[in-house]
């Protein structure tokens, strides 16, 4: 098949897939009556369904799992709490603006759809041209705005919708911008992640732990980010659900004790080394990628390993599952590893689950803007005699050599490691000057030596005083939630073989509904013993639905499955009812007394329906 082919193909699929979604009320464009607002998305009851069982199992697989401390922080954030996380200056994506209407676009993003457009649609394509082309798909995220820029230019792409010329890309800032309190003074923004409110209450949480290390912190909550024009549906809006873990560990130990548990799984893994060199991602166990070094750490392998087990338990297709390390340019500087799990759909392969190990870039960055130390004590049980490295920048010379910029080369100085201390100290002694790289500048300064001294002092101590590194796996529930709709969704032909039927195949565990309760045909005495079948679900918990509508048994079968529903109970007797499975259709007969334990045990995962048919007698329409 050809690639146009497969590009229709995936995009008529897609359109079956949202019309469903958007005709059952899964989710619609919200404030629809006012022709809605692109990138806001309302979850009609099914999809609030799916939604509360897929976050009630991360809560069960995660935060009860690994004894996390759930929090819960506001979504409006003072300005100074951004300003210190590094999001008020570097929170932003490239635009471009078409220069007759003004309307923006996400430069990026009309780069990647020109190279895919040109790949998939243009069968005169040179095979040079095509490499180029998959080249640039392949560093986009690394291109600074001026190598966008003259990539747009060069390839003369124009405003989709008008094809004006556009304008060179800038920086725009995702960020929602509000202010606390009426005099307008204070201002604040819309949180685009939930982990800063658990960086700044780290202190607390280490006292609650009982100042004991390593330990997680979660949260659950709403996210803001002003996207320049949202597309693709639920994978890209303005406000969405994450779920946020923040693992604090010793640096200097990042083993897990619980690692040998997920050791052995194997699964799709896309290390930086096969990007760059055009390889496909390959099976791999993450026992074999931590001890490779291919993962840097026990504690980042074991998130990994949970993060596949969720996701698959959820119903993502573990063919179509791959975790991708980010290249060495995508990744923040101060991160130590970075990996995405990336869940193949329609618009191909989309990260929906961020697992980074941040370093303690966070809690050292509101440690300096807040003055109160975040950092973690382990007690010696004798004191020890230690060689401690001493930086003390002359901040007078330093002043009137850089003038504004003096804070952030002070601080630059101070937060050397220590090989790099002493390969300075080293330069300084012998040449008495040495270039020193300064990041948050962007640029090399030369540091001469009336301006710094750095020496080793002996000294006795008790106690050790660090900050703890972070492992944080951060999950777009949105992008699973919309990715889990695509694998889970099928069609097959009805009984007549007439019409194409729409199923979706959703494992109990979060299908909205887990049964539905028919009556097979409309009668006083049928009606009573669904309202008694009803009655005893509801008493185990169990969500069901009642069709009493009269249209025919076929039909009522095709609603349900077309909402997901597992397990349908059609009443057509006083003492027995039959209980029908979606997705191979065979049916059980069971007494009416039976029914709620039934459903149970199969909807809790206690029981499979292959053990229903082994105990109960098969009944065939």
């Amino acid at each position: 098949m050809d690639a146009a082919q497969e590009a229709h193909n995936r995009e008529a699929f897609r359109q079956a897939v949202v019309n469903t979604l958007e005709r059952r009320l899964f989710y619609i464009p919200s404030f629809k009556i006012y022709r809605g607002v692109a990138g806001l998305y309302d979850y009609g009851p099914p999809g609030c369904a799916v939604k509360s069982n897929v976050l009630a199992f991360w809560r069960q697989h995660f935060v009860l799992e690994e004894n996390m401390l759930e929090v819960d922080c506001p979504c409006v954030t003072p300005e100074v709490v951004l300003k210190a996380s590094g999001h008020v200056d570097k929170f932003t994506d490239l635009m471009v603006k078409d220069e007759k209407t003004g309307t923006c676009y996400r430069a990026d993003h009309l780069l990647k759809d020109y190279c895919k457009d040109k790949l998939e649609k243009d069968p005169n394509l040179s095979s040079e041209k095509a490499a180029e082309l998959r080249h640039v798909l392949a560093v986009l995220d690394d291109l600074s705005a001026e190598e966008l820029g003259a990539k747009i230019k060069g390839y003369g792409i124009t405003a989709p919708d008008t094809k004006n010329t556009l304008s060179d890309p800038y920086p725009f800032n995702l960020m929602f911008q509000t202010s606390i309190g009426p005099s307008g003074l204070s201002p604040g923004y819309m949180r685009p992640e939930t982990a800063q409110g658990i960086f700044v209450n780290f202190k607390d949480l280490y006292y609650y732990n009982g100042n004991k290390l390593p330990f997680a912190a979660a949260q659950i909550g709403q996210a803001f980010r002003n996207e320049i024009s949202p597309r693709q549906g639920l994978l890209r809006v303005r406000e969405f659900t994450l779920a946020e873990i923040e693992h604090f560990v010793d640096p200097d130990d990042k083993s897990h004790p619980k690692f040998s548990e997920v050791a052995n799984l194997e699964f799709l893994m896309f290390p930086r080394e096969d990007q760059v060199s055009g390889r496909a991602a390959r099976r791999m166990p993450i026992g074999e990628a931590v001890s490779q070094g291919i993962v840097n750490n026990e504690t980042l392998g074991y998130f990994i390993g949970r993060v596949y087990l969720f996701l698959t338990h959820l119903g993502i297709d573990k063919e179509r599952l791959r975790f991708r390390q980010h290249l060495a340019n995508e990744m923040a500087h101060y991160a130590a590893d970075c990996w995405d799990a990336e869940i193949e759909c329609s618009y191909g392969w989309i990260e929906c689950v961020g697992i980074a190990d941040r370093s303690a870039y966070d809690l050292r960055a509101h440690t300096d803007k807040s003055g109160v130390p975040l950092v973690a004590h382990e007690k010696f049980p004798e004191p020890r005699e230690v060689e401690k490295l001493v930086i003390t920048p002359v901040k007078k010379e330093l002043g009137l050599a850089f003038k504004g910029s003096q804070r952030m080369v002070v601080e630059a100085l101070e937060a050397m490691v220590e090989k790099e201390a002493m390969e300075m100290k080293a330069t300084l002694e012998a040449k008495g000057e040495a270039d020193f790289r300064v990041c948050t500048l962007d640029k090399v300064v030369t540091i001469k030596d009336t301006m710094v001294t750095i020496s080793k002092e002996k000294k006795k101590e008790h106690q050790r005083v660090f900050t703890p590194s972070v492992i944080e796996p951060s999950f777009g529930i949105g992008r699973i939630i919309y990715c889990l709709f695509e694998h889970s969704f099928y069609t097959r032909p009805s009984k007549d073989g007439d019409e194409q039927l729409n199923v979706f195949r959703f494992p109990p565990l979060v299908a909205p509904i887990k049964c539905t309760v028919f009556p097979l045909v409309q009668n006083q005495q049928y009606e009573e013993v669904a309202k008694k079948i009803a009655k005893s679900l509801t008493a185990v918990g169990i969500s069901y639905k009642i069709d009493i509508t009269g249209t025919s048994i076929g039909k009522r079968y095709a609603r349900t499955d077309e909402l997901g529903v597992p397990l349908a109970i059609t009443v057509d007797s006083t003492s027995s009812v039959t209980i029908r499975e979606r997705d191979s259709k065979q049916q059980i007969r069971v007494n009416v007394d039976e029914v709620a334990s039934v459903v149970m045990a199969v909807t809790d995962g206690v029981s499979t329906w292959a053990d229903m048919l082994w105990k109960y007698p098969t009944h065939s329409s």
